[in-house]
């Protein structure tokens, strides 16, 4: 499709939502300038409008094949609160398909994703930072992190009817045990541990030393953002 074609085609496109800047979470980590793109999703009109910009943001839903379950949505969290409004997950467009491609490679091994968290928007950090004013486990909302940008994904591994496997601790878990280099765990735990960094790092993802749980994906860089999901009514 030409440049003239698409510019004549934007404005047609349905597609609600603000752009804003958004932060919770882990600590600081460094970013590439961004080297592609985002895709754009294109709108299915049999199904009910998409409330977001798709030309920034995509939807991660269980019909994706993933396991959803967003901690902060609830009081199952290590501040025991409810930070967002209700649960969902999104990520940046090449973040998402990067997780796709991921996805599809666990696939036949029998393994599925659960989510616990993706972008999170920078009110929320807020929040989360007044709670837990320790840049040890929370970053400070001045500085945001990578999940503020949406570029960040915390997640561990199910089977296939999506009953969560034994990582050696629970999310958020702080402490030397959620580190990648504690080696008093099990082989199985450490072999399934090992199996989630390679297939992350595979695809553009890094992880940091104390949390088995949190990726960051580095072929891109993308502003702090407070732009915050709707919730059904």
């Amino acid at each position: 499709m030409s440049m003239q074609t698409l510019q004549i085609l934007m404005p047609l496109t349905v597609c609600l939502g603000l752009l804003g800047t958004a932060t919770i979470g882990c600590k600081k980590e460094s970013s590439v300038p961004v080297t592609t793109k985002p895709e754009i999703n294109t709108v299915d009109k049999t199904n009910p409008v998409v409330d977001y910009d798709t030309l920034h943001w995509t939807e991660i839903k269980t019909e994706d094949g993933f396991v959803i379950d967003i901690k902060y949505a609830t009081k199952d969290n290590f501040v025991k609160e409810v930070i967002y409004p209700c649960g969902r997950m999104f990520l940046r467009p090449t973040v998402a398909d990067a997780l796709f491609k991921i996805r599809d490679e666990l696939l036949p091994e029998k393994y599925k994703l659960k989510l616990f968290d993706g972008y999170r928007p920078r009110p929320a950090q807020q929040i989360l930072w007044d709670k837990v004013p320790n840049p040890d486990y929370v970053a400070p909302p001045s500085e945001g992190s990578m999940h503020n940008r949406g570029v960040a994904i915390d997640l561990s591994l199910t089977d296939l009817n999506g009953k969560e496997i034994d990582m050696g601790t629970p999310y958020d878990f702080f402490g030397p045990e959620a580190h990648h280099d504690y080696v008093q765990l099990s082989p199985e735990i450490l072999a399934l541990r090992l199996k989630l960094k390679t297939i992350m790092e595979n695809h553009g993802f890094q992880a940091i030393r104390t949390e088995w749980w949190h990726y960051s994906y580095t072929k891109g860089s993308h502003p702090l953002d407070d732009w915050q999901w709707r919730c059904p009514d």
